[in-house]
């Protein structure tokens, strides 16, 4: 449901019929006959369109101009409606803050293409260019109406996760055409009462019924990833990852896109805005990340309680495994300076692991035995290593599960901005 209209009118079985004739599956109309009715429904729905007839206890011109101050900051649309055709009552009512002006009787048909046309430019004014979609205003007031509706609704965060380095690397029309294909994904599961909205380029909001939220979000991480890799070369897909090009990424290593999804099923009681209710769905996204591919991670009332939803906190701990004595005294006292936990030794069976290896390869690349073995262990998904050497063969440091080969000599400032991007992470 996209559009919302709000008429005010006295008149029980007019306000009924263009109610009837204007509702559709992309279009809700609701009534109401008092100032009263009127601005609690302005304040819980912010409708898009606005209806005044002039059946209503008051000057037309004096309401519109009420209903234009209180709608300030949402900006609806502003129809009147007037048993009158004389200009000079058109010309007041118009300068009191009404968008258009109908005299009555009017034709239905006329009536309704009319508001269609109003609804219409709207929307298309505050469309993404690229996907096609409502963008952040029309998002936040779908989820305040969410928030002040008494319909038990579920609402869903998508974010499209290493978007940024893919279009580094196969151009911006190239990412363009990906969220154009991840568009269509989420549009092919969606209910005609659904909303699909874009927060940013890459995150997308779904409001959708409660009990096909959860199958919902598997599908879409199924099938992105199913077609995921069809936007790359014959080589990456080989690969399993992207090299990313420039002068300091040279030596990175970057996943393929996936999409983390974030949701939360009837769990609103503790959120008082749309933005608090955008910060949570952000915040339960980030849980649902996992070393690669696509995920999701739901909050229920029933498997969470309240207050379940943690910030994660964030691991800045170091080890370092440098067998140059010098060079490894110099890391440990810079990063100590910088805040970093160093850890003196690495226990492969704990639990508790430190957010970032920085590992030497050895001159025989022993040391990518050892890098091998960290990534196989589920105790060191969360865990970035950066693979430090002086013998330069990116592709097997890569290959061995590396997340940053950086050749040696290097500068320890580079280093330092490495672990404080992998610190931030997406």
């Amino acid at each position: 449901m996209l559009s919302n209209v709000l008429i005010i009118d006295k008149r029980k079985e007019l306000s009924t019929k263009y109610k009837k004739c204007l509702e559709d599956e992309q279009t809700s109309a609701l009534t109401a006959r008092t100032l009263k009715d009127a601005i609690e429904f302005i304040r819980q729905n912010e409708p898009d369109l606005i209806i005044v007839s002039d059946s209503i206890d008051e000057e037309l011109a004096s309401f519109c101009e009420k209903i234009r101050s209180l709608t300030y900051n949402t900006r609806p649309t502003i129809i009147a409606l007037s048993k009158s055709a004389d200009i000079s009552d058109r010309i007041r009512v118009l300068d009191s803050g009404a968008d258009d002006f109908l005299s009555e009787p009017v034709n239905i048909e006329e009536f309704k293409m009319r508001i269609k046309a109003h609804l219409r430019r709207d929307i298309e004014s505050n469309l993404d260019s690229v996907t096609l979609l409502p963008n952040k205003k029309y998002v936040l007031k779908a989820l305040r109406r969410l928030l002040n509706s008494d319909n038990k609704q579920a609402v869903l965060l998508a974010g499209i996760e290493n978007l940024e380095s893919y279009k580094s690397v196969y151009s911006d029309i190239a990412g363009d055409k990906l969220l154009q294909t991840f568009v269509a994904i989420a549009k092919s599961a969606l209910d005609k009462n659904d909303f699909l909205g874009q927060v940013n380029e890459r995150d997308f909001v779904i409001v959708t019924n409660p009990y096909s939220a959860e199958k919902m979000a598997a599908f879409l991480t199924f099938a992105f990833d199913t077609v995921a890799p069809k936007f790359y070369s014959e080589q990456d897909s080989k690969r399993g990852y992207t090299l990313l090009q420039g002068d300091r990424e040279a030596g990175m290593r970057a996943d393929f896109v996936s999409v983390l999804i974030g949701g939360i099923i009837d769990n609103y009681e503790l959120i008082s805005s749309a933005d608090a209710l955008l910060e949570k769905l952000y915040t339960i996204k980030k849980i649902a990340k996992i070393p690669s591919g696509s995920n999701y991670a739901i909050d229920r009332v029933k498997l969470t309680g309240e207050n379940s939803v943690v910030v994660p906190k964030v691991n800045r701990s170091v080890y370092i495994n440098e067998p140059d004595e010098a060079l490894s005294l110099l890391l440990r006292t810079t990063l100590g300076l910088q805040g970093y936990e160093l850890i003196d030794n690495l226990d492969t069976e704990s639990n508790e692991q430190p957010g970032i290896i920085i590992l030497d390869s050895d001159e025989d690349m022993s040391g990518l035995d050892i890098c091998r073995d960290l990534k196989s262990r589920m105790n060191f998904v969360n865990t970035k290593i950066i693979v430090t050497s002086t013998t330069h063969d990116k592709s097997a440091i890569l290959d061995a599960g590396a997340d940053l080969y950086l050749p040696k000599p290097y500068e320890i400032s580079d280093l330092i901005m490495w672990i404080e991007y992998f610190q931030k992470g997406d």
